[in-house]
């Protein structure tokens, strides 16, 4: 069974610059989680949330480099939203291990906490709760995550 893991309230975070990556394919599921997460930034009070949609998941990664390697305007962590089905045939495995491996090493190269919402899938049950059911909704705890992240790097010497 899955358990929500959702804690009190968001704590406010004023200002602040996040972006969401988040793939069209999967709509219905992938746009539970970004409503979810919209939601969450906005009762933080985060200032500016830039959405970027994308074909699927295995493009989240290059988008997210771009926003994390800019210059000007550069998020203060980006969350990334996706869902794969797991079918008969190891695709679903390759997409999902290529997308985990990009995102891990382009927040370790350029300091920006990359949250990892881009779900393996293998029941249409498992999508609904993840995705649908507000009380355990992936992008509300990437969004709690991409929070708690910026707050930490806020505190942390440069």
């Amino acid at each position: 069974m899955l358990r929500a893991q959702r804690a009190s309230a968001p704590k406010v975070l004023p200002g602040g610059r996040f972006a969401i990556v988040a793939s069209r394919y999967n709509a219905r599921y992938v746009d539970g989680m970004l409503r979810a997460a919209k939601a969450e930034l906005a009762a933080a009070k985060v200032e500016t949330v830039e959405v970027v949609r994308v074909p699927g998941s295995f493009e989240i990664p290059v988008a997210t480099a771009t926003l994390a390697w800019r210059e000007e305007d550069r998020p203060e962590a980006i969350l990334c939203l996706g869902l794969i089905w797991q079918g008969e045939t190891t695709h679903a495995q390759h997409i999902g291990e290529s997308v985990t491996t990009a995102l891990m090493q382009i927040s370790v190269d350029t300091g920006v906490p990359i949250i990892h919402q881009v779900l393996t899938i293998v029941k249409p049950e498992q999508a609904k709760a993840r995705c649908l059911d507000p009380e355990t909704n992936r992008g509300t705890e990437g969004a709690r995550t991409a929070l708690e992240m910026a707050r930490l790097f806020r505190q942390l010497p440069q």
